[in-house]
């Protein structure tokens, strides 16, 4: 199912809105120009027919307008409403996991902005867990894990690089490690830094430690920050933690990959009420919300009469910031959840304040300085300056970057680019 936009939709999907002034530099959105989809639609289409995806939402944009959006497939294989298949469609919502972390990243560089945070002070200023970290040295010849003091401060930069030395289990074999050998033993640390911070990149919880920083500077939790000051005013309705019984009605299920590569859903299961709030993941959104951020990114931090960040700030942001230090490369170790990850081979990448950058062009698809990241349940997007294009797509399987869903953004992907080339 493919939908054009009217301008009203236009709006509405982009979260700006008619009776608002203009930000300076930023121009009302305007009526997308038709863009070739149909190769696009029949590609989506063909692969949920195949039963390679149950479903899959996903929708463009440049820095003025929507320019693709499409629903394909069921929300949950085998459910029914009415007598008919959950059927996908622009409203579903999905949990997007790790696509969190680029909300709570936009959150912590709101207050850098506003003078509350820096971003090279030692972080255990405000927040005292982080002060004087343990840095895991290896194991002695029995297995008991060697510790020492880090030879540096964890700073803000540090956990939005993902240079703090955190690290996740799911991706690294010494912190699998260290926590079967620290389990029952108070005196370790729960999660000591795999490396000094600023030495190597590792892809971890720093999030979860940025959004508590967030929570102690700006006094409110980080679901009411995030609220306040990136969904409510971008008009991302659909966008949050804790969702509603309406909102749940139109929520995909996750799917399993089984081994012979067929997809199993599982039961939607209702949240308990929550309480904490992780920075590294847990919030709830659709296609549309989330476009609506990267757009706001794509034009420079605003739309019209809606400005979430200086222009400045997000040039910071989408700028390397770990020097020659190689990111994004994960070799799993729990095949159940994730497949090794390397989603650009042979292409450089690096990590700038909120999302992975490409700094060579990937062929038939994004620039050379495209940001990008994503969701364990296979939810992916990317923001394109160069070519101003900003991209989102999502679907609900595990494992994390499994093989058939990471082929069909692929080529969503490549369509995209194709489609918008002149004819």
């Amino acid at each position: 199912m493919t939908v054009r936009l009217s301008r009203r939709d236009t709006l509405l999907f982009t979260g700006a809105f008619a009776a608002a002034g203009a930000i300076p530099g930023l121009s009302a959105p305007a009526i997308a120009a038709p863009l070739r989809s149909s190769d696009i639609d029949a590609m989506l289409k063909a692969r949920v027919d195949a039963a390679e995806v149950p479903g899959v939402v996903a929708m463009a944009a440049t820095k003025d307008a929507v320019i693709y959006q499409g629903a394909f497939g069921t929300r949950a294989i085998g459910t029914k409403v009415l007598g008919a298949p959950a059927a996908m469609s622009l409203d579903t919502v999905f949990s997007i996991a790790s696509m969190t972390k680029l909300l709570t990243s936009v959150a912590a560089m709101q207050l850098v902005e506003r003078g509350k945070l820096t971003l090279d002070e030692p972080a255990a200023r405000i927040d005292p867990t982080l002060e004087s970290p343990q840095v895991l040295d290896g194991f002695d010849a029995k297995g008991i894990p060697q510790l020492r003091t880090s030879r540096k401060p964890i700073t803000l930069r540090h956990l939005l690089t993902h240079t703090s030395g955190f690290s996740y289990q799911l991706w690294d074999a010494n912190v699998l490690r260290y926590g079967k050998a620290a389990r029952g033993n108070p005196a370790l640390p729960r999660t000591p830094l795999m490396f000094d911070p600023d030495t190597r990149w590792a892809y971890g919880g720093s999030l979860d430690r940025v959004g508590r920083l967030v929570e102690i500077v700006s006094g409110q939790t980080l679901d009411r920050y995030v609220l306040d000051n990136i969904t409510g005013p971008l008009g991302m309705h659909d966008t949050a933690y804790a969702i509603t019984d309406k909102q749940r009605a139109r929520q995909a299920s996750l799917h399993v990959r089984k081994p012979d590569g067929t997809l199993a859903a599982q039961p939607l299961v209702k949240q308990a009420e929550l309480k904490e709030f992780s920075g590294g993941g847990g919030i709830k959104s659709t296609a549309p919300d989330y476009l609506t951020l990267l757009q706001a990114i794509l034009n420079g931090g605003g739309l019209p009469g809606k400005r979430i960040l200086r222009l400045q700030t997000v040039e910071q942001m989408s700028t390397n910031q770990i020097g020659d230090i190689d990111a994004g490369i994960l070799k799993t170790t729990n095949p159940a959840l994730s497949n090794d990850v390397d989603f650009f081979p042979g292409v450089r990448l690096r990590w700038g304040l909120a999302d992975m950058i490409n700094t060579d062009p990937v062929p038939r698809g994004r620039a050379a300085g495209s940001q990008t990241w994503a969701g364990l349940y296979n939810t992916y997007y990317w923001i394109d300056p160069a070519s101003r294009i900003a991209g989102v797509i999502m679907m609900q399987i595990l494992p994390f970057a499994d093989r058939r869903a990471l082929d069909v953004y692929r080529q969503f992907e490549r369509g995209i680019y194709r489609s918008t080339k002149p004819a």
